[in-house]
């Protein structure tokens, strides 16, 4: 995993703006408010097979997704279990995010792409300085989490 300090958010916009995905973000924010969200977020790019975060982890990190796709399985006693594969325009990790828990599954790569990452510290930053751009995330972060929820097929991809 790799990450640089380059924040121009314009492919991550584009990709929540055109996601199919029936849990992706759509029009989540206004371009104003992805210009005041850039300096908090912190670009991952993935090699094919890289590991995003493994089951059982503790980190708050929520992740937007611009490019490449993403597994989301765990291990059981007879083998790994694929639950579903996440695109681009959709997040990943609001589970842990809202309620501080441990991860109940491993993301990993399977195909090259590009995340962005908010941590729970740049966050709470971002939640004083610029509230309004804060409470539009969660609130699209919340709605992937509830479309999730009422889909049983999509339901296990809450990380």
């Amino acid at each position: 995993m790799s990450s640089s300090s380059h924040n121009d958010l314009r492919p991550l916009a584009q990709a929540m703006s055109s996601a199919v995905a029936v849990d992706g973000v759509q029009n989540a924010l206004t371009s104003e408010q992805w210009d005041l969200l850039a300096p908090y977020l912190v670009p991952v790019t993935l090699a094919a097979g890289e590991l995003l975060f493994a089951e059982g982890s503790l980190d708050r990190n929520l992740y937007f997704v611009e490019s490449g796709s993403l597994s989301v399985h765990y291990q059981d006693a007879k083998g790994r279990i694929r639950l579903a594969i996440v695109g681009p325009g959709s997040i990943l990790g609001e589970g842990a995010f809202f309620a501080h828990r441990a991860r109940h599954a491993t993301v990993q790569a399977a195909a090259p792409g590009r995340l962005w990452c908010l941590t729970a510290m740049r966050f709470a930053e971002l939640s004083n300085r610029q509230p309004g751009v804060a409470l539009a995330l969660v609130m699209a972060a919340g709605q992937v989490l509830a479309r999730r929820a009422v889909d049983s097929r999509r339901r296990v991809a809450s990380t």
